[in-house]
This record gives C-alpha cells, structure tokens and sequence, in this order.
C-alpha cells in the first residue's frame, strides 16, 4: 500500500463511493500456507487474480567457486500473506490457485493478522533493517521503538547480552530478532 490514507466522516462519503470505503475495511491480512518453493509463483498468480499479497524476503548471497550470486529469499519459507475480504468468494480465489495449500487456520477458520504485524514487518524490510530468524515468544516485554527509521515497531524485548527486538506473526507462530541498540523505547 505504501501511500498515506486520509479518513473521512461517514457523511462525507458519497453513496457511491460508500460500498468500495466498507469493502475497504473490510479487508484483512490472512497467511496462506504454500507448497515448498512456490511462494513466488503463488504471489505473481494472485496477482493476475488482483488479489493483494505479501511475500516477505530478505537477500543473502550465494558462493560458488566460479561466481556469487545475490538471491531474494523468502523471510517465512512456505507462507505468503493475502488481503482480502472475509468473504468465502475471495478465499475460494486464492484456495484455487496453484501452489496454494490452505489458509492458516484455527479451529477450522482462517485467522486473521493485525495489519499492524504485516506493516511492522514491511518497516523492517523496507529499511533493510538486518534481522534474523528467531524462535517464536509469547512472553517478555512489549515495546515499541520511539524515533528513527524503525518508529512505532512493535514486538518482545529480549536481552541476551545485548539487546533485540522480537517482531512476531502470531497466526503462523514465526518471529524474527533485530538488533536494538540505540533506539529508544517504551513500553506498550
């Protein structure tokens, strides 16, 4: 999305444009589980569908004895994340693309994610912040970062000698740890 977004008063909104402002809020962020190196093919194929998707990745190089390369890799291996409706026409779209597998779901319904999970994990790749894979954390501290480029990240804090912020996607139980140091915080 990018872009700034303005809200306006329900009255202002004119009949017309009313329907595309509610089906507006009324899209979410859902993980859909892949199958093994499709992420980027279920993302292009949702693309032609005009269905919304995320596919974090981070770079790393590869070495040969003749070359090196820079590959994109996905951050989640096997999960992509779509904004839809809750409608079940819009996830039997995705449910019907290739590569796809399922929804991430709970007690047989899919789960939606805090758009605030996937715009704090969009800051952390956008400012190539390094990050790193790191076991999932329910417990510890919340806080947010205060000022900087990370402004408004949220996550655990977590202290093993020095100090890393623990930015988690609850539904698919994946986190990943940026280092801290510098940057103030406060508690949420």
């Amino acid at each position: 999305m990018g872009g700034a977004l303005s809200f306006v008063a329900d009255s202002m909104i004119a009949p017309a444009n009313l329907l595309a402002f509610q089906r507006f809020e009324a899209l979410q962020w859902y993980a859909v589980q892949t199958r093994y190196r499709c992420e980027q093919k279920v993302v292009e194929q949702l693309a032609h569908k005009e269905v919304e998707a995320f596919l974090p990745q981070y770079e790393e190089v590869h070495r040969w004895s003749d070359r090196q390369k820079t590959v994109r890799t996905p951050l989640f291996s096997g999960y992509v994340f779509v904004h839809l409706a809750a409608d079940s026409g819009a996830r039997l779209r995705v449910l019907r693309t290739s590569g796809v597998i399922e929804f991430v779901t709970f007690s047989g319904r899919a789960v939606s994610i805090p758009a605030k999970q996937i715009e704090d994990l969009r800051t952390l790749l956008t400012n190539r912040t390094p990050c790193s894979l790191h076991a999932f954390l329910k417990a510890g501290q919340r806080v947010r970062i205060r000022g900087g480029c990370l402004d408004g990240v949220e996550g655990v804090l977590e202290q093993r000698g020095e100090k890393f912020l623990v930015v988690s996607i609850d539904s698919i139980e994946r986190s990943v740890a940026i280092k801290i140091e510098g940057y103030d915080l406060e508690l949420i």
